[in-house]
C-alpha cells in the first residue's frame, strides 16, 4: 500500500519541454498554501544582480470550465 503524505504548503515546478514562444514559461508545476491548489509558472529572468526567477499563480485549470 503507497504511503499517503500530506502535501499542504508544498509545491514541485518542472521544465516546461513544450515551450515554443519566449512569452510560454520556463518552469510549470502545482502547488499547495493553506489547503488552497494552484497552478504554478516561473520564468528565468535577467536583473542587474544575475538571473532569479519570476513567479506566476493561478487557480488550477477544470476542463469544461473555460
Amino acid at each position: 500500500m503507497a504511503q499517503q503524505y500530506d502535501n499542504t504548503n508544498r509545491g514541485v515546478l518542472f521544465k516546461n519541454n513544450r515551450k515554443e514562444k519566449e512569452s510560454q514559461p520556463d518552469y510549470t508545476g502545482t502547488g499547495n498554501w493553506q489547503g488552497q491548489d494552484f497552478q504554478i509558472s516561473a520564468g528565468v529572468k535577467e536583473g542587474k544582480n544575475g538571473k532569479f526567477f519570476s513567479f506566476s499563480f493561478q487557480e488550477p485549470y477544470v476542463p469544461g470550465e473555460d
